[in-house]
């Protein structure tokens, strides 16, 4: 350990694994520290249940009718990933997929009224739907056209909106949408989770349902993929990556000291050893002096011996209960898969309901989505704290925070590979992973038949 390396990279959460798998590639001499003694960080897969209720103070061992423990890996966030969206993109091109098996989610559901509805996935679907009247009908499908023909290329298909300066209350209220199909548009099909994407111009917004329709077309029952055994599966998955290319992993390893010279970092400390450094990236855990909380976010892991009602007993799932339905100002999201992931013991289904904290009440905040799940056989509640850097680390070459690191990740891309411009994989770890721009310099190989119907 004590050597120099190019990059330290301290966590093993998911946005770290990509990075040290990235420029392990590339080339650089990473070493890859985590204090705890398993991969994921916070994106892992709990196994076994005993370890799950040690986590969470749960008293006494799981009961008999939870299975065997080893059956169980359960994660600590929820996350699908779109089909066709850009982590998806990236595990082909990097060939991770080699280490990975995915299972398409079964179905997508909205929360309307009460109760909850299946987002159409077809064009039957969508007519024998009564998320919305006859009439309704016929202004969503010429929306829908019109985002289907739109390119932000070719004026030829805007048909009179400005995709730069046109709101999207104005596209909604050329197409004479209504407030059911407005809620249903933007936060089950563009996956906002606030209304602030209303008075902001509609570009994004368009290309966000077209990634969704597109998703689907890919597979057919809905837009999400989960890769079999858990979320954990995927840092794990770059980790294999890194040490091909001659990445160094430890774990089980107590960070005690971010060496810094002059104000920039030089080292990092570790059972009495020094490893010199360049540049550290590390989650905000490592770095609490260099990160301020803005919010908070609960989750609760529910475990079930029954799929959820009015879902066509699917074994897997996405309910997205809008703000509006509720009176909040954010989304709650349920994500849901099943022994059928290699997730849980036969039988059983782990339902995982999140939302961003607004009251001094959170658990009540998140009742709605409760109600959907009863009964529940046990509870995992957690309330996290959303964290961002002070700065933007420049100076002093710590990156607490992807956002700020990936922005200045180019320098490690080699030209003949690829080049990443500004990837931001969310640190608020709703169910999906808002990603912006990838751009790739070799045609994107098809998913192999790893993808499991």
């Amino acid at each position: 350990m004590n050597e120099e390396y190019d990059v330290i990279v301290l966590g093993t959460g998911l946005t770290e694994c990509i990075l040290s798998g990235i420029m392990s590639v590339n080339g650089k001499k990473v070493l890859h520290m985590d204090r705890n003694p398993y991969y994921g960080g916070e994106s892992a897969s709990i196994t076994p249940l005993e370890d799950l209720y040690k986590r969470f103070k749960i008293p006494g061992a799981p009961p008999a009718s939870m299975g065997r423990g080893r059956d169980w890996n359960v994660d600590l966030i929820p996350k699908f990933l779109m089909a066709n969206g850009q982590l998806v993109k990236m595990l082909l091109f990097t060939e991770v997929t080699r280490y990975l098996d995915f299972k398409v989610t079964e179905g997508s559901f909205v929360y309307k009224g009460g109760k909850i509805y299946k987002v159409p996935s077809t064009e039957a679907e969508a007519l024998a739907s009564s998320l919305m009247g006859l009439f309704e009908k016929r202004r969503f499908r010429k929306f829908l056209v019109y985002v289907a023909n739109f390119d932000e290329n070719d004026p030829r298909t805007f048909e009179g909106i400005d995709p730069k300066k046109t709101s999207m209350r104005e596209v909604y209220k050329k197409f004479d949408l209504g407030q059911d199909v407005i809620d249903f548009t933007g936060h089950a099909l563009a996956l906002y989770r606030t209304d602030d994407y209303l008075d902001q111009p509609c570009c994004e917004t368009i290309n966000r349902i077209k990634l969704y329709s597109e998703s689907l077309a890919r597979y057919g029952k809905s837009p999400y993929l989960y890769p079999l055994y858990g979320l954990g599966e995927l840092p794990q998955g770059f980790a294999r990556l890194s040490a091909i290319y001659g990445g160094t992993y430890m774990l089980n390893k107590p960070i005690e000291e971010i060496i810094m010279q002059n104000g920039k970092v030089i080292g990092v400390k570790s059972e009495g050893e020094i490893a010199r450094c360049k540049q550290l990236i590390c989650d905000p855990s490592y770095v609490k002096d260099r990160v301020e909380k803005v919010g908070q976010v609960i989750r609760v892991i529910c475990i079930l011996s029954h799929p959820i009602k009015n879902t066509n007993d699917a074994n897997s799932c996405q309910i997205i209960i809008p703000q509006n339905q509720v009176n909040r100002k954010s989304d709650i999201y349920v994500c849901m898969i099943s022994s059928a992931h290699n997730v849980a013991a036969q039988g059983k289904y782990i339902a995982i309901a999140s939302t961003t904290v607004e009251t001094k009440e959170p658990e009540k905040e998140i009742r709605p989505a409760l109600e959907l799940l009863e009964p529940i056989e046990q509870k995992f509640v957690s309330i996290s704290d959303l964290l961002v850097p002070k700065d933007l680390g420049t100076e002093s070459q710590v990156s607490g925070y992807l956002k700020r690191v990936i922005t200045r990740l180019h320098w490690a891309m080699s030209p003949d590979k690829f080049q990443v411009f500004v990837i931001f994989i969310s640190r608020s770890l709703y169910p999906v992973p808002m990603m912006q721009q990838l751009t790739l310099r070799r045609p994107v190989m098809t998913l192999r038949t790893s993808i499991r119907g």
